[in-house]
């Protein structure tokens, strides 16, 4: 169990201590790749090196003979499945005939040394027909490319249409925009163990996003009944979508199925580029029509998404690039269309933002470039057609609660700008490398606003299940909280503990580990996790409390420091009198306010149940001779409806902040006819603290009313943002068109 103590007045609102965060800064934390069984195996996999073959043959003749090699196991030996995937199951557990991506799972090994089963991997003898890999989404598109899938390329078209589509403006601006493949760069790589059950099922630990989508799908390829598949949550180290798809989970699972031991798998960082999926690439086209005075009258666009060989989440990343196509603006008339593409490129899916950062990249690049043809400022031309409650959404659904978008890009715009630049080097860009001493340096400023869905959408059946126990233990009351929700390092564990400690009055609360043996509380992505089950907690808490004043026979008590206490703060009873030897559990499944599917034909529809916005100003230091950009500073403000721990909200805020940094500026997962060229945090670069400069920020607390405690989703929306807010900046320093992210230094220079 991990377990944490709220103290008094440590409930919603506040910000506690996390249990996980001193064992993590010290060392001491347990993640997945720390995990030991006695007799323990190590599972190891042997990837495709082509990115599309046909299988001719397989040789495991040396590494069956290998000492100490315990099993070679390859598609033949999958017991249940074939297939796996969250929303389509189309991915092999191990290749079938042909590859489709390069790294794709070829065949597994379990040994009795890392090392060896390495080596015996190594050792497999695979022949290949190579084939020609589809790795350009557009072309993929034309019914004379050749097919990744036997169903065809086009894995999802979303279609709307809102207004009249011939509507005509009298300023016109287009553009064509792209945004390249970004890795979710979790420190922690792909790592679980399975351990073989005297039922004849399989307990596995392992580091996930969604224990029971996990779930489902490893039952469903072992063969087994779910009841004798138990998954339990190991310590994660980072995920930010990249772990939503399975990945070793079955293979392990195998390999301790055929064995009858253990079996631990720890990817290697390169390998671990191979076995998650990525950022969609995005090629996009945007026409925007405004009146005279810079009100939008029609925005028409199409974006297409690289889904790469396998679908994951790309039908509902495309959607939501699609419906939040035009941002937070009032737009009568739209026509856009998006569509995911299968290619041979590595698989992409679920990552922070979710098709709504590459979307906000081109429509705020749209604005820009709108403001200047109307002659407005780039902020008063975005407040002039910013989003309101009641306004409507391109699928025509109607924004319910807080929309403060104006209000957002007033507040960074007002926010303090940063100081002059000074003498110190180390202020320059590449100045730490002494590579500038500030001769063609120039000061950009730019602004950016998003908006993102939050929780599952389209009718997606969105819920949380929350088990919550009120006993006595050691002569005091405690809580215990369950659920299958994911802590991927948000800081769930903490708040659902404050949640309990709100609702109940009780000191003491025990987070149980996450596990199946619970209802499913969904996926940690989509911003949803402290809305959905928070909810549940919650309501499980109100169910508990109010068997206690059943129990007590009073209905005119709160729970408070483990009493029964009267409004006017007569104490009548105790938890403990009221408790005795008898616990008072239940369990409660939660759900927000149901969503619908976008008709097919218009993509009309309330297909989200909240949005969420946040707004960010960017400074940049541009070397226009050398290609460098420096953040110097960014303002960022977000509505969270509540803030239930203030320190992790503002720093999800931060970390989001960084990554959209990431994206704008040096993140990119390099594709050259369908093989990775930079699968090492050597040649993929990520922020580090010398990249991501001061920040402002503006913490706004607009209640949602449908929302437990009024919060609204916080971890994705600043992600959205801040990359084209830094983009324009360096637009504004160097007069640079920049149509791409991310920005690299051959892109300034001309070079």
């Amino acid at each position: 169990m991990s377990t944490t103590t709220v103290g008094a007045g440590a409930g919603v609102g506040t910000s506690p201590l996390r249990p996980d965060g001193t064992l993590k800064v010290t060392g001491e934390f347990a993640f997945s790749s720390d995990l030991w069984a006695d007799r323990m195996l190590w599972g190891a996999t042997l990837r495709s090196p082509h990115p599309r073959a046909r299988i001719v043959g397989i040789d495991l003749t040396a590494a069956v003979a290998t000492t100490g090699v315990h099993a070679v196991l390859t598609a033949e030996d999958v017991p249940g499945a074939k297939l796996y995937g969250l929303e389509h199951r189309d991915q092999p557990v191990l290749a079938m005939g042909e590859v489709r991506y390069a790294g794709e799972p070829v065949a597994i090994v379990a040994a009795d040394h890392p090392e060896t089963a390495r080596r015996a991997a190594e050792a497999i003898v695979v022949r290949y027909e190579v084939l020609p890999p589809v790795v350009d989404p557009v072309a993929a598109m034309d019914e004379r490319s050749d097919t990744v899938h036997e169903r065809g390329n086009l894995l999802r078209h979303v279609p709307i249409r809102k207004g009249d589509p011939s509507a005509a403006a009298a300023v016109v601006v287009t553009g064509e925009y792209q945004v390249g493949m970004q890795d979710q760069a979790f420190l922690g790589p792909e790592s679980g163990l399975a351990i073989p059950a005297e039922d004849g099922g399989v307990d596995l630990y392992i580091a996930t996003q969604w224990l029971h989508g996990d779930l489902g799908q490893v039952a469903d390829c072992l063969g087994l009944p779910p009841s004798k598949v138990r998954l339990s949550l190991a310590g994660v180290g980072g995920a930010f979508g990249g772990r939503e798809d399975v990945s070793m989970q079955v293979h392990a699972c195998m390999l301790a199925l055929h064995t009858g031991r253990p079996v631990k798998m720890v990817y290697s960082r390169e390998e671990s580029f191979h076995g998650h999926v990525h950022r969609h690439p995005a090629r996009m086209w945007y026409e925007h029509g405004a009146d005279a005075d810079g009100r939008l009258v029609y925005v028409k666009a199409r974006i297409v998404l690289d889904g790469g060989a396998y679908a994951s989440t790309s039908m509902a990343v495309v959607a939501n690039a699609t419906t939040l196509g035009i941002g937070p603006y009032k737009v009568p008339n739209v026509e856009m269309d998006g569509y995911a593409v299968y290619t041979n490129n590595p698989p992409c899916g679920a990552m922070r933002g979710f098709g709504a950062v590459q979307a906000c990249f081109a429509y705020e690049s749209q604005m820009d470039r709108l403001a200047a043809a109307v002659g407005l400022d780039p902020v008063e031309l975005r407040i002039r057609n910013a989003l309101a409650p009641g306004d409507t959404m391109p699928t025509g659904q109607v924004v319910r609660g807080p929309a403060p978008v104006a209000d957002l890009l007033d507040r960074v715009r007002a926010a303090a700008p940063p100081p002059p630049r000074g003498e110190d080097l180390r202020e320059l860009p590449g100045g730490v490398a002494n590579t500038t001493h500030g001769e063609g340096v120039r000061r950009g400023v730019g602004y950016g606003i998003g908006i993102k869905n939050v929780g599952f959408s389209e009718g997606f059946d969105d819920y949380s299940t929350a088990r919550v126990r009120l006993e006595v233990v050691g002569g005091a009351p405690a809580v215990v909280v369950h659920t299958a929700a994911a802590e991927v390092g948000q800081g769930l564990v903490t708040v659902q503990a404050q949640i309990a400690r709100t609702e109940l009055g009780v000191e003491r609360v025990t987070v149980a580990t996450a596990d199946t043996s619970v209802g499913s509380a969904g996926s940690s992505s989509a911003s949803r996790q402290t809305y959905v089950t928070g909810g549940a907690v919650k309501a499980a808490c109100e169910a508990v409390r109010a068997a206690v004043l059943r129990r007590a026979g009073r209905d005119d008590v709160v729970l408070r420091d483990g009493r029964l206490v009267t409004a006017a703060g007569t104490v009548v009873a105790t938890l403990i009198d009221v408790l005795g030897d008898e616990p008072i559990e239940e369990t409660v499944e939660w759900r927000h306010r149901p969503t619908q599917p976008l008709d097919p034909r218009t993509g009309q529809g309330d297909a989200h149940v909240q949005y969420a916005f946040a707004a960010h100003r960017a400074t940049v230091d541009v070397d226009v001779e050398l290609g460098l950009v420096r953040v110097v500073e960014i303002a960022t403000a977000q509505d969270v409806g509540r803030a239930l721990h203030p320190q992790s909200v503002r720093g999800q805020i931060a970390g989001g902040t960084a990554q959209g940094l990431g994206l704008a500026v040096m993140e990119e997962i390099q594709v050259v006819d369908g093989l990775i060229r930079n699968p090492s945090f050597t040649d993929y670069l990520i922020p580090t603290i010398l990249d991501v400069p001061p920040m402002h920020i503006d913490v706004l607390e607009l209640g949602d009313p449908e929302a437990p405690y009024g919060l609204r989703g916080v971890g994705e929306p600043p992600t959205i943002s801040s990359t084209p807010a830094i983009v324009a900046a360096i637009r504004a320093a160097t007069g640079l068109a920049l149509n791409r992210v991310p920005v690299r230094p051959e892109h300034l220079t001309g070079t």
